[in-house]
């Protein structure tokens, strides 16, 4: 007899908050954020054009790779520990456990983000306060920039959970999200400027047709669709479609669900190991 979905989520989320890594993550995350964003917002704040919110997602980069490891760990954490056995034997459908543990990681991670965001806003303010500037957190689309900056942060949490069910390692979980998060931006950044050479007959303006495919193909990343939500004014690289704000999200939410899916299906009709 299968339990109902929701002893499995209160389940799982004890499970979530009895790691000692979920504190920790959390704690790391919001402290760094909070942190690198003050030292750029003080850094800037000499420019004559100072704009302190322009500094809100300068720690970005670096702050998903916390939410990115706890997603993996809860996800690959029962298989490498062995404990998955007494927890599908108490959920012979298995897929529900996977669902919980999607469902508990979102909420938890997005109450990292609220409060990650929280530190960057407070990041800035030493710098906005020492040039008698009020940062504007309404307008401008700031308020978009944080949202997406929260939801940048649970993407790639549930995309570190989807590996980690998917590999059944953290190990290797870790290497695939690194690489696909790290590593392959930058490899398509030097595709770009090796293919870009010189414009030979080419008008002003003009982007190369190797560039404009390398663009196109960088566009549907996780990283660069995580940081197209963090753009209040939309824009996209040259050559390649703009997806908007809502475009983008839907790329990071397939990013998501295809690894999700499989792991999904693989929990059902193979057996574990």
């Amino acid at each position: 007899m299968n339990p109902a979905f929701g002893r499995v989520v209160a389940a799982e989320w004890t499970k979530l908050l009895g790691l000692r890594s979920s504190i920790a993550v959390a704690v790391v995350t919001v402290v760094v954020t909070g942190g690198l964003t003050h030292l750029f917002a003080s850094a800037a704040s000499g420019d004559p054009g100072f704009v302190p919110t322009r500094n809100l997602t300068d720690a970005l980069p670096l702050s998903f790779i916390g939410p990115l490891v706890l997603g993996v760990l809860v996800g690959a954490g029962e298989f490498s520990t062995g404990t998955f056995r007494s927890t599908f034997a108490a959920v012979p459908r298995r897929w529900p456990v996977l669902a919980a543990q999607a469902v508990v990681t979102a909420g938890f991670v997005l109450a990292v983000s609220v409060a990650t965001v929280g530190a960057a806003v407070l990041g800035i303010l030493p710098a906005a306060a020492s040039r008698d500037v009020t940062p504007d957190l309404l307008g401008g689309g700031t308020a978009q920039v944080l949202l997406g900056s929260a939801g940048y942060l649970v993407g790639t949490a549930l995309l570190g959970l989807a590996l980690g069910a998917l590999l059944r390692r953290p190990v290797p979980a870790l290497v695939t999200a690194f690489g696909v998060l790290l590593v392959l931006p930058l490899l398509l950044s030097l595709v770009v400027d090796f293919a870009a050479g010189p414009p030979v007959g080419l008008a002003p303006g003009d982007v190369p047709a190797s560039t404009a495919l390398v663009n196109t193909v960088t566009t549907f990343t996780p990283v660069e669709a995580g940081s197209a939500l963090v753009l209040p004014g939309g824009g996209g690289l040259d050559g390649a479609p703009d997806l908007g704000w809502a475009g983008s999200a839907l790329v990071l939410a397939v990013w998501v669900a295809v690894p999700l899916a499989v792991a999904a299906h693989r929990l059902r009709r193979r057996d574990l190991v």
